[in-house]
């Protein structure tokens, strides 16, 4: 029996899948691009439609009954995301994606920096994680240091060296989008805590492949986003512990995160919403539901079993090849990142493209990885629940022809 299906039935999964049915350049699509974002099941296409054919209305100021349809759709999400990383109700708030989660989180805690501060992220960071804080140090005059990063991981000793008693902040991914690093946060949040500092983990790589439990982890952020986990575009989401949330300021201001407005004061509403001003994306939140729920019905240990046994089959098959570069550890999540000889990655994946198998080229929204390692970009092959061995073995081949080609 092939180990490869006993996680989770792959067939009967796909049939779930419309665009798998799609050919590319004449072949049928292989789809290896889930770490940039996942493709979406019926039940998450049709909750968008029956949404908008049945309940389409504003949330919360509405007494009509289509109001109070959508409103319930709304929270209902809510709920649901929290009970999926083990969170409360109020400490769930939905933005437009990952990236302005940690803008918000950014933003808010950047009112009580002052200089002289420390703020500590690390050198395998994606751009959204990087960034904002960069900012934020110049901005306020404090010092942003940086962890090292090897092929193997994050070097736990410096993170140990790098966090003192003037950090006033750790951003860490939980697992990398170049190198499938799965990064011990919950040891690194107890270093933070212990020096008086905040932690906040992006999970855009960790929350979709694997069982997360934000209050063993013990974070006190977490950021991730819809439409990397079977959810649609445009919707992101926040965790944050809700007693440090009720003493943040907003990041945005104007209706629904209102409580009482007069010409010289306001009072913000309660958590959740005081960070969700205007009105939000209740289609995508119906989607989000339905996503989650089909997750559960899989089970999250079974995708994270499934994407293992991908990955290794994927590193035996183009590891055996010599001229094939792989990065990262072993222990890794759903994706391979790697070179073919001295061709470009973007020529690789051209040439992929070809015979229908869609991967991501280039650095990855990770330039200072990228430099570190010594390349100017890879090809990432990233799985989900609805890969299967052929596809690799696809991949595989694939790459032959590329060899012969540009020799």
């Amino acid at each position: 029996m092939d180990a490869i299906t006993l996680a989770i039935n792959t067939e009967s999964i796909r049939k779930d899948f419309p665009i798998l049915r799609r050919t590319i350049n004449g072949k049928q699509l292989v789809y290896l691009d889930s770490a940039a974002t996942s493709q979406k099941p019926r039940q998450v296409i049709d909750a968008i439609k029956s949404h908008y054919e049945n309940s389409n209305a504003n949330v919360h100021r509405g007494v009509h009954t289509l109001s109070q349809e959508a409103t319930e759709t709304y929270e209902a999400a809510h709920e649901k995301c929290a009970q999926f990383i083990n969170a409360g109700f109020d400490e769930i708030i939905f933005t437009k994606n990952a990236t302005e989660s940690i803008n918000l989180v950014a933003y808010s805690l950047s009112h009580s920096l002052k200089k002289g501060d420390e703020i500590l992220s690390t050198e395998m960071e994606h751009h959204s994680n990087l960034v904002p804080w960069q900012q934020i140090a110049l901005a306020k005059g404090a010092k942003i240091k940086f962890a090292k990063a090897t092929e193997e991981g994050l070097d736990l000793e410096d993170v140990k060296k790098k966090i003192t008693k003037k950090t006033r902040i750790v951003a860490v991914t939980h697992a990398s989008n170049v190198l499938g690093t799965i990064n011990p946060v919950k040891e690194i949040g107890e270093l933070a805590h212990s020096k008086g500092a905040v932690m906040l983990v992006d999970g855009a790589q960790s929350v979709p492949h694997m069982p997360v439990d934000v209050k063993e982890i013990g974070c006190d952020f977490m950021a991730f986003s819809a439409h990397k986990m079977l959810g649609p575009d445009g919707l992101g989401i926040l965790f944050g512990k809700s007693e440090l949330l009720k003493n943040m300021p907003p990041f945005l201001f104007g209706g629904d995160m209102i409580r009482e407005v007069k010409l010289d004061t306001t009072r913000f509403n309660s958590l959740p919403w005081k960070f969700e001003a205007g009105t939000p994306n209740v289609a995508g939140a119906a989607g989000f539901s339905a996503a989650i729920d089909y997750l559960a019905s899989v089970g999250m240990d079974n995708i994270r079993e499934h994407e293992k046994q991908l990955t290794a089959y994927c590193m035996k098959r183009l590891g055996s090849e010599t001229d094939v570069k792989i990065y990262g550890p072993r222990k890794r999540t759903g994706l391979v990142s790697f070179n073919l000889g001295k061709i470009h990655a973007h020529d690789t994946a051209a040439l992929l493209d070809q015979e229908g198998i869609e991967v991501r080229a280039g650095h990855h929204c990770a330039m200072p990885l990228a430099e570190k390692l010594g390349i100017t970009a890879s090809v990432r092959a990233s799985f989900y629940l609805y890969n299967k061995k052929q596809e690799i073995d696809l991949l595989a081949s694939a790459l032959e022809k590329a060899r012969s080609v540009f020799k």
